[in-house]
């Protein structure tokens, strides 16, 4: 039985890095006694993926990760039994069984949505409505060039068609204490062909607005992750359904 878990991450421990969060879910489904199924082999270990791996320091109300299940309680009991050994700043938002012909969440991702807020006064949002205009004359290039950096090489990307939404918006999060604390919205493409990351297209703005851009003077949010069915972005969460009763 497939399940896809999905869980925010938030306070101290969106320093922890991808490895380490698998580990710890290892241990975590242990303890909640998830019925979780183990891979065969001389060396079995459990049968788990995550939809697209979080950079350190990103804060998140929208990570997936999904998991093969011998049996399973319902979808309330699971939520609870995983939340109650969850440490601070992670928590279990759904629990929900996926048809048995399901792709892996980590296959079908293709779209992100994240917040970008500054830790401190940033001149660029004294003015909203000034704001608001240079990104709409941004957006309103033919192409937006960047040259993207990987650990082997460096390529040129055109970021515009991988743009699906760039605006001005209000972040409010009860884990980080944000109220209606003034950010850039983005929705932007994600997967293992094509990821751009949302500083990369804020940079770019900076840039053409001859201003300069400090990645580390703001703070990442990834709000949800999508997969494109029928032509239409669908929350990875949607995919599957919430269990009534013990199968």
């Amino acid at each position: 039985m497939k399940i896809r878990i999905k869980f925010s991450k938030h306070g101290c421990m969106k320093f922890i890095g991808h490895l380490d969060i698998m580990r710890y879910f290892q241990k975590a489904n242990i303890r909640a006694g998830i019925d979780i199924a183990y891979s065969e082999g001389f060396n079995p270990h459990q049968v788990m993926s995550f939809a697209a791996p979080l950079g350190v320091g990103i804060t998140s109300d929208g990570e997936y990760m999904d998991i093969r299940v011998n049996s399973t309680r319902s979808t309330a009991d699971s939520i609870k039994a995983l939340n109650d050994v969850m440490v601070d700043g992670m928590e279990i938002l759904e629990y929900k069984k996926l048809p048995d012909d399901s792709k892996k969440s980590m296959s079908v991702v293709a779209l992100a949505d994240y917040y970008m807020y500054p830790k401190d006064e940033d001149e660029m949002f004294t003015d909203i409505t000034v704001l608001s205009n240079k990104i709409a004359k941004f957006m309103a290039q033919p192409t937006i060039l960047v040259t993207k950096k990987t650990k082997k090489s460096e390529k040129e990307v055109d970021l515009k068609p991988h743009i699906h939404a760039f605006n001005v918006d209000f972040y409010n999060s009860r884990q980080e204490e944000c109220l209606n604390q003034c950010a850039y919205f983005l929705s932007v493409t994600t997967g293992s062909e094509v990821n751009i990351r949302p500083e990369l297209v804020v940079s770019a703005f900076y840039d053409f607005c001859n201003a300069e851009f400090k990645e580390e003077a703001f703070q990442i949010h990834r709000q949800e992750v999508y997969a494109l069915e029928n032509d239409k972005y669908i929350p990875l969460g949607s995919m599957g359904e919430n269990i009534e009763a013990a199968e």
